[in-house]
């Protein structure tokens, strides 16, 4: 081969091969490859230079106060994107643009209190995205409509008062949402309507005083709902029966509650696990549904032990485990573990009638 032909097969096999560039300063990149590039706690206050390669951006731990537009414009690869603990307080729009193969963003534990419209432009392939732990009071009407594939969004720990109609317009695949230990008051009708397919919805720790039948209802197939650490007072009629059939795990404990309508549990068939446990409920319902229940918790509750309890007793004769529902009432019983007292002694069991065969 002339000197010609072997300096351009030369050439050749460089296109072929990716030039490798050195690890950003103050960052770890294991392997000394830029696939994986970790920044943790590097001082940093301007984001680092990374390869197109780069897939997964750690950056935890560092000072970025704002996310202006095109931040990340030079980091098209990234599939990963980490931003714990960096003081962000605000997300302009356009902030991620040109991310349109990020999978994973972290924002969790910053002080961000404001999300400008378009602040989630390009991200048609996010997700899961978790901005727990941090300020934010209301979310704008469709910020989260470029987020067309969001799987899982956690926001719990911020101080979010309402749902409004429109909030999560465009995320209609979203199936996990956390919004534990914020300040809901309230829940708009149709403030559910785009996020019908929800399998776990957490709403622990809010300020729900009464329960969102008409946004509730939108839901389809809720298997996990937790409502606990609320003051409601009374669960209605019909409370779970757009997703009943689906329901396998309900957490309304510690909420003050008094009354939970006849009604409420119609609908309600693949229930395992129920927690009811400090509240101030006397009786059950008659619709409670024992017949598929594995785990049922019911401490601290003023039980008051009379025939209308039977179905509750004879669950609990059968149940493996030994909940602790101690009786309040009548008098006579107060302080009787309803799993042993005799104030069940003269209850009968609901007498089945024959069905008459007419003669003809």
């Amino acid at each position: 081969m002339n000197r010609i032909g072997f300096l351009l097969k030369l050439s050749l096999l460089s296109l072929a091969i990716p030039i490798l560039q050195a690890c950003p300063q103050s960052c770890n990149c294991p392997m000394g490859q830029q696939q994986h590039v970790i920044c943790n706690g590097a001082g940093l206050k301007k984001f680092p230079k990374v390869s197109e390669q780069t897939q997964l951006l750690s950056m935890q731990r560092n000072s970025f106060p704002v996310l202006a537009p095109n931040s990340f414009k030079e980091m098209k690869g990234v599939v990963s994107l980490h931003l714990q603990h960096c003081q962000i307080k605000e997300i302009a729009s356009g902030a991620f643009r040109g991310l349109n193969k990020l999978i994973y963003l972290y924002l969790s534990n910053n002080e961000i209190s404001t999300l400008r419209q378009g602040a989630f432009d390009d991200l048609s392939e996010l997700t899961y995205l978790y901005m727990d732990h941090n300020k934010m009071v209301e979310l704008p009407k469709g910020i989260f409509t470029p987020l067309i594939n969001l799987f899982v969004l956690q926001l719990s720990h911020n101080k979010i008062r309402e749902l409004k109609p429109g909030t999560f317009t465009g995320a209609k695949d979203l199936r996990w949402l956390y919004l534990a230990n914020n300040e809901i008051t309230s829940m708009q009708p149709g403030s559910l309507d785009e996020v019908e397919n929800l399998a776990i919805f957490h709403l622990e720790g809010n300020q729900l005083s009464s329960y969102p039948v008409a946004a509730m209802s939108k839901l389809r197939v809720v298997e996990d709902l937790k409502l606990s650490d609320n003051p409601l007072k009374a669960l209605p009629d019909y409370a779970f029966q757009s997703f009943g059939r689906y329901m396998e795990s309900l957490f309304i404990d510690n909420m003050g509650l008094e009354r939970v309508s006849d009604k409420a549990f119609t609908g309600v068939t693949t229930l395992k696990s129920a927690h009811i446990e400090d509240n101030r409920l006397s009786n059950l319902p008659k619709n409670f549904p024992f017949g598929t229940l594995e785990n049922l918790t019911l401490s601290n509750n003023p039980w008051h032990c009379s025939c209308q309890l039977t179905p509750l007793r004879r669950w609990l004769e059968s149940s493996r485990t030994r909940p602790d529902a101690v009786c309040a009432s009548p008098a006579q019983y107060k302080g009787q573990q309803l799993r042993d007292t005799a104030a069940f002694r003269t209850c009968r069991a609901p007498i089945k009638r024959s069905r008459k065969i007419s003669r003809h």
